[in-house]
């Protein structure tokens, strides 16, 4: 009997064996099965761009004389689209562009009615203004062609850009800074109908990261024709991207 007890405890050791290897396989499955797998990260689409900007008239009238700095604004909220699997991409969207130039001892007068009919002129400032500056706020479309050394992470890396910008005119107005009895006074006069509906500008842009170098130049002019001297503005600046 105890013979018998003996063979029958020897041939159940392999099997207490695969038991045990089976409630172990068992155990490492479902602590495997709750790992939570690794996050699929997107690559950034410089979604946003915010822009600081020079702003000039470079081309205008020996007539008009303005100060050496001007300055302007720029948000934009894109969207891109990748161009297959290269590093090239296709960006669209819709911000707003403000642009000021300060004008150097002169104003603008918006109600001559001469030979040509209802002008804008640029005249000496007898009022002696402590400042006057030319103030435009247009809705924007930014379009770009973008190329992207890291097409996997757009926060790092040199990255270049080439396009146009299409505006419509949301508003125009000039703001003089005078002093009455020792106080100061502004003094705003709209212009929106004299300034182009529509303003089309090429642009391009090159830097590293989220911070770049940018240039505009407009291939429209300022003031609608027949409505005022012949001007085109020119832009440099910063411009911070990112999302």
């Amino acid at each position: 009997m105890r013979k018998f007890l003996a063979i029958l405890a020897f041939l159940m050791i392999p099997s207490c064996l695969l038991m045990a290897q089976d409630a172990t396989s068992d155990k490492t499955e479902k602590m495997n099965s709750s790992v939570v797998p690794p996050v699929i990260v997107k690559p950034a689409r410089d979604f946003v761009m915010l822009q600081l900007n020079y702003v000039n008239w470079i081309t205008k009238p020996d007539s008009v004389k303005t100060k050496t700095f001007g300055y302007g604004f720029n948000g934009y909220l894109c969207y891109d689209f990748p161009i297959k699997k290269t590093k090239l991409s296709f960006a669209a969207g819709l911000g707003v562009n403000v642009n000021v130039v300060y004008l150097d001892q002169q104003v603008m007068t918006l109600n001559d009615t001469g030979a040509l009919g209802s002008q804008v002129r640029f005249i000496p400032d007898t009022n002696h203004y402590k400042r006057y500056k030319f103030v435009t706020t247009y809705l924007t479309a930014p379009f770009e062609l973008r190329y992207f050394a890291d097409q996997y992470n757009r926060n790092k890396g040199f990255k270049a850009a080439i396009g146009m910008e299409i505006g419509t005119l949301l508003g125009a107005d000039t703001k003089a800074l005078t002093s009455v009895d020792g106080t100061n006074e502004k003094l705003k006069t709209d212009t929106k109908r004299y300034v182009t509906t529509w303003n089309f500008a090429a642009t391009a842009r090159v830097g590293w990261g989220n911070f770049s170098l940018f240039g505009s130049y407009n291939l429209t002019n300022v003031f609608r024709q027949n409505q005022g001297p012949v001007i085109t503005p020119i832009s440099l600046g910063i411009c911070l991207t990112g999302l």
